[in-house]
Order: structure tokens, then sequence, then C-alpha cells
């Protein structure tokens, strides 16, 4: 089986969007693993809301296309609604990141933000502290050492409420 992650963000009611996002991923493919949520501002947008981002790993049975179009599934029922700026705020951001090995340019993977953008590659490390990313086999511990720093509060409540609810449905909790 293929391990599989998937980037999660909202800057609209994350406290709201996220854990029903999580919870109709987990219905749909199942939840192996969920990281650490941080806030962090909105990239190069000062007066939006921040956002809360966070990675996690779904089972690995869905093929990269489909799971991205369930992905988007997702979003639209969580109230997302795509137009013009593409930075805009959202409900919910849900991005495959990573599909095994698999590298492509529809959908691109590995995607790009895993090696730009410290709020994904950070929580992706956390899941994947052995990961070498498929295409360039680079390192991801050593990507992350890279990456300029950026301002990530751990949003350890959310992050504890995500983990007991994913515990809970596995009879954990």
């Amino acid at each position: 089986m293929d391990r599989v992650f998937v980037g999660v963000g909202s800057n609209v009611e994350p406290e709201v969007h996220v854990p029903r996002a999580l919870a109709r991923l987990d219905e749909a493919v199942g939840l192996l693993g969920i990281s650490t949520f941080y806030v962090t501002p909105a990239v190069g947008r000062p007066d939006d809301p921040p956002f809360v981002n966070g990675v996690v790993e779904v089972r690995g049975t869905e093929p990269a296309a489909p799971l991205k179009a369930m992905l988007g599934r997702i979003e639209a029922g969580e109230g997302r609604r795509r137009g013009a700026d593409r930075f805009a705020p959202r409900p919910i951001d849900l991005d495959l990141l990573l599909h095994g090995d698999s590298v492509s340019s529809e959908p691109p993977l590995p995607h790009p933000d895993v090696t730009t953008r410290r709020f994904v590659a950070a929580p992706l490390l956390e899941l994947a502290p052995d990961l070498t990313l498929p295409g360039s086999g680079a390192r991801l511990a050593a990507i992350v050492e890279t990456l300029p720093p950026y301002p990530m509060a751990p949003a350890l409540e959310l992050t504890r409420r995500l983990r007991g609810a994913l515990a809970h449905g596995r009879g954990q909790g």
C-alpha cells in the first residue's frame, strides 16, 4: 500500500471545517495519521485571516486522480468555491501532496508546496521523518532545513481534538 499524504488548510472557521473535512476523508478512504496543526499567516496577504495548516496520512488504495477528485468534492461540501482569486480565504483546502512513489504533472506529484512551504513540509516530516521525495531523491528532512523560517504557532487544542476523534473512531478513545 502506498503512503499517501494530504495537506489540509483553512482560514474560514477552521475549528468547524477542518474536523468535518477530516471526518469525511476518514469515512471515504481512512485516516492513518494526523500531524500537528499550525496557525500561520496567509502567504502575502496580511489582511486575510490566518490559516490553520497540517498534514494527514490516508490509506493509499485509491489512485491519485480519483483521490484528487474526491478531495475536491469534500472541499465543495464544506463550501469551497473557486474563483479568480485562487488565494482567497477558504473554508477548506485539501491538497494531494504525495502518493507513494508517483511523479506526475496531473495531478502535480509531489505537490510543489512540499519543497517550498515550511507549513506543509514540517508537518509532513512529522508524519514521515525518513521520507525521500519521489523523483528527486531528496530527503524531506534536508529540504525542511533549507526552507526559510515562517511564523507557525502550534494549534494544540485543535490537534488534540482531531487526534482524539480519530482515536475514538478507532475504538481507542
